[in-house]
């Protein structure tokens, strides 16, 4: 029988572009375990994708994973099937500009081809303690790149 995991996500920027901090939190039968790092120079929203991708690359085998995001933008990019439009297009959006992070939107849609993934959106900044805690998570991260500079 597959694992079922829930893994929890955010990622932040102070500054946009600026440095940058991501959070995730995977739990298996009441275990968690969360993974959390940054980048100097980067958008929210790359770290809204590379939380995800940094919390499917904990994973050793397949699983089922339930992915809750506060990123509208990453979770329509797959609920709204903007990925696999994009994907089929050239990586063009439908305005005909090239899609933006295309590197990690590559990296993410080969990690969850090797899981069956659900994306929930979460609302953020509000009463889930699992979204709030990876949005501390991420900004312990830029804080600590921060004082590194």
């Amino acid at each position: 029988m597959m694992k079922e995991i829930d893994l929890y996500t955010d990622g932040a920027c102070s500054g946009n572009p600026g440095a940058g901090g991501y959070g995730a939190i995977l739990i298996y039968r009441g275990v968690e375990r969360e993974v959390s790092g940054g980048e100097p120079s980067t958008t929210n929203n790359r770290m809204e994708i590379f939380a995800v991708i940094a919390g499917l690359r904990c994973l050793k085998e397949r699983c089922k994973v339930n992915i809750y995001s506060d990123s509208a933008y990453t979770v329509n990019a797959f609920n709204q099937h903007w990925l696999e439009n994009w994907r089929k297009s050239g990586w063009k959006k439908a305005d005909g500009k090239p899609v933006l992070n295309v590197d990690l939107w590559q990296q993410l849609l080969e990690l969850t081809q090797q899981h069956e993934v659900r994306f929930i959106k979460v609302k953020g900044h509000a009463d889930n303690e699992y979204n709030n805690r990876c949005d501390a998570l991420a900004r312990a991260a830029i804080k600590k790149l921060n004082e590194g500079a």
